[in-house]
């Protein structure tokens, strides 16, 4: 695989009025103050959110009304100043685009229909792109109302992990369809990853032009591959997209659950940012990785709802860990939905020498 720089966005960010401290720092400028955000922020731990869902209707109501995710991705930012707004979306609104049906079922999660199990099926679908049209308009609005300080991260799903959707019809344990699959058809399983790639590719490109300003690919079952496998269906296509995205925004990849095959992933994909898991060592990761790549993590969810003195230690060790590289605090994973505000107040408190 080739190799990449990590320094594309150096010489420019340098230059840049300091005015968006987590865009400069996925741009290899180090802030004294890390700056922070927290997957899946713009959720259901929030009253304000599960009140407008109450109002609303399902998951997949609010992700396509523009007004209402908009408001969304915003809410976090109002209640607690955070350095970026993520994007209210989903990563299956890519399979939905590529012609497979996408509905939730209440307490059990996404649900897709039909399942890509032979070339007959993948063949058969029909590519709806208008269908990712909402989803623009949700960045044109939350564009014109952000705060100028804060960095809007756009983001999609990585294509191994929406492959496992796309072929199991749901999320699956180990990722058990996909994998044999793989084995079983790789010609199949390139052809559905090729197409995933090329809409992903498309998908970014748009939420460029409509006003984020840098994007994460979430690879959340990455881990579940061996490392053949993750060579060709996690570091390849990645690739293959920051190639495609490269000098438009930052990319921030986040191979979850790739544990000693980060290095590779650093020195092949060419993203801009490596997020790291809450299963990752951070002071082995500062030791392993390209000494100019920015990092971002990796606090444990649920220290986080532990709060207190545990939650003060795991975010000295994850401080402590990055003593000259860039860095964005973030979780290792998504936010729980018992989270208890307050601790999420700590948090902010304590990065911010409040």
């Amino acid at each position: 695989m080739p190799r990449f720089s990590f320094n594309s966005f150096r010489t420019e960010a340098l230059i840049v009025p300091r005015t968006k401290p987590l865009l400069e720092t996925l741009k290899g400028v180090r802030q004294e103050v890390p700056p922070i955000w927290l997957m899946r922020q713009a959720g259901r731990y929030l009253p304000e959110y599960r009140a407008l869902r109450a109002e609303k209707g399902g998951f997949l109501e609010l992700a396509l009304d523009p007004q209402a995710a908009a408001e969304i991705t915003l809410q976090p930012i109002r209640r607690f100043g955070m350095d970026g707004a993520i994007l209210f979306s989903d990563i299956l609104m890519v399979p939905m685009a590529l012609g497979q049906k996408l509905w939730f079922e209440t307490g059990e999660g996404p649900r897709l229909a039909p399942t890509v199990t032979s070339r007959d099926v993948l063949d058969a679908l029909e590519s709806r792109p208008e269908a990712l049209q909402p989803v623009y308009e949700t960045v044109r609005q939350v564009r014109t109302t952000l705060d100028p300080r804060v960095t809007f991260l756009g983001f999609a799903g990585s294509p191994w992990t929406v492959a496992t959707y796309m072929i199991a019809g749901q999320g699956s344990r180990e990722q058990a369809e996909a994998r044999r699959l793989a084995y079983a058809d790789p010609g199949l399983m390139q052809a559905l990853v090729d197409r995933i790639a090329d809409c992903t590719i498309d998908y970014l490109n748009a939420q460029i032009d409509a006003g984020v300003e840098a994007v994460q690919l979430f690879d959340s079952w990455a881990g579940s591959l061996s490392p053949e496998q993750f060579e060709r269906w996690v570091i390849a296509p990645t690739a293959r997209i920051a190639a495609a995205v490269k000098g438009r925004a930052p990319v921030i990849g986040f191979p979850k659950g790739a544990g000693g095959k980060l290095p590779a992933y650093a020195r092949e994909t060419g993203v801009d940012a490596i997020g790291l898991d809450e299963t990752v060592d951070p002071a082995w990761a500062d030791g392993v990785l390209p000494d100019d790549l920015p990092v971002q993590g990796n606090l444990d969810p649920l220290a986080l709802i532990a709060g207190g003195e545990t939650l003060d230690r795991a975010v000295e060790r994850i401080l402590s860990a990055f003593p000259s590289r860039p860095h964005v605090f973030n979780l290792g994973h998504g936010i729980q939905q018992d989270t208890p505000i307050a601790h999420v107040e700590r948090l902010l408190a304590r990065i911010r020498r409040g």
